[in-house]
């Protein structure tokens, strides 16, 4: 399926983005006064093929697995927390609930390696196995498991694609999983593992500097292919980051927009672009991440974030918070009157 799914994936529609120019620079505004939200606009031409694209049926995907890494003790979470938060998202009262209720969209819960037998009604259940193996003593997983992990975000985006989803956000659960996102994303940007690793959900100092090291014993003993971004999700990644990136290429596939949430969605992102690079004009940024290691895959992958709030919640928080943005650049453009309608005279470019 993957292979395949990466065949389809097309480029942006340029007449389309031309006619949604031209009715951008009809609006009564100076020309481009809209900033990124014009961009935005221009961009869902492109990637829908409607001159007035629609962003009224959202949903953010969000991703649950173990990491078996935590037994090195990088973590300030107990492990059992993945399992119990994936239960509380069925239980409505996560900040990714807060979020998506506020902006009227879906919650697509994917168990893709949680370690527990979940039985939560509206649970998809894609499980690899429970948890990855401990990247500091080997690889993740294998190859064939990387990739079946993919094809789990490839198909889940096809289904919402079935029903009509035209909006997507990131998110995941997993505990441990800033450190296999610090693990990849310094691969796949080539930086300084001390650039890359933050305190996750709350460590000391001195366990930051024990996780740093971790990150880096995982790199030297796995000895990842830096040209084979499939190779370093499956040698220092996780269920939810190769699910995550199977989302973006399948967001690209099914020509979807899709948001990222924060580091370990934008690391899934990055390694999505790297497997297939046309898979970066589906993807928009939402914020920056508090995570040290965020802005680094974010101008790795060419975005500037839209907000910037210090936020590190994950689960999605970051990208649902982005759907307004969304809804009121799409507001503006097909709500706001042009120059004809106002009787003014329209603006024209400066030489």
């Amino acid at each position: 399926m993957l292979y395949k799914t990466l065949e389809s994936i097309g480029e942006l529609y340029a007449e389309p983005m031309d006619e949604a120019q031209k009715r951008l620079d009809s609006l009564t505004k100076p020309l481009g006064s809209l900033g990124r939200l014009e961009d935005i606009v221009k961009r869902l031409a492109g990637i829908t093929g409607e001159i007035f694209p629609c962003v009224d049926k959202k949903a953010v995907v969000i991703m649950c697995s173990d990491n078996g890494v935590v037994e090195e003790g990088v973590s300030s979470c107990p492990k059992d927390v993945t399992s119990k938060v994936t239960k509380n998202f069925f239980r409505g009262i996560t900040g990714i609930n807060a979020f998506t209720k506020h902006t009227g969209s879906d919650i697509v819960v994917v168990d893709i390696g949680v370690d527990d037998d979940i039985d939560c009604d509206g649970l998809i259940q894609r499980k690899i196995r429970k948890g990855t193996w401990n990247i500091a003593r080997g690889p993740a997983m294998t190859r064939e498991e990387a990739v079946k992990a993919i094809e789990v975000g490839i198909s889940t985006v096809e289904e919402l694609s079935k029903k009509g989803i035209n909006l997507l956000g990131t998110g995941e659960m997993g505990v441990g999983n800033t450190t296999t996102s610090s693990a990849v994303s310094t691969l796949l940007t080539n930086s300084k593992v001390e650039d890359m690793v933050g305190r996750g959900a709350g460590l000391s100092d001195q366990d930051l500097m024990k996780k740093i090291s971790i990150v880096k014993k995982a790199i030297e003993v796995n000895k990842p292919d830096l040209n084979d971004p499939i190779d370093v999700l499956s040698k220092v990644g996780g269920f939810d980051i190769a699910g995550l990136a199977g989302c973006f290429i399948g967001a690209a596939a099914y020509r979807i927009p899709i948001l990222i949430d924060g580091f370990i969605s934008a690391t899934a992102a990055l390694a999505a672009v790297r497997i297939e690079p046309k898979v970066i004009n589906f993807i928009f940024p939402s914020h920056g991440s508090a995570e040290p290691g965020s802005k680094k895959v974010l101008e790795a992958l060419g975005f500037e974030p839209m907000l910037n709030l210090k936020m590190r919640v994950g689960e999605g928080t970051g990208a649902a918070l982005a759907f307004h943005i969304f809804d009121c650049a799409v507001a503006v453009y097909k709500d706001m009157g042009t120059f004809e309608d106002a009787s003014i005279e329209q603006y024209r470019p400066q030489v």
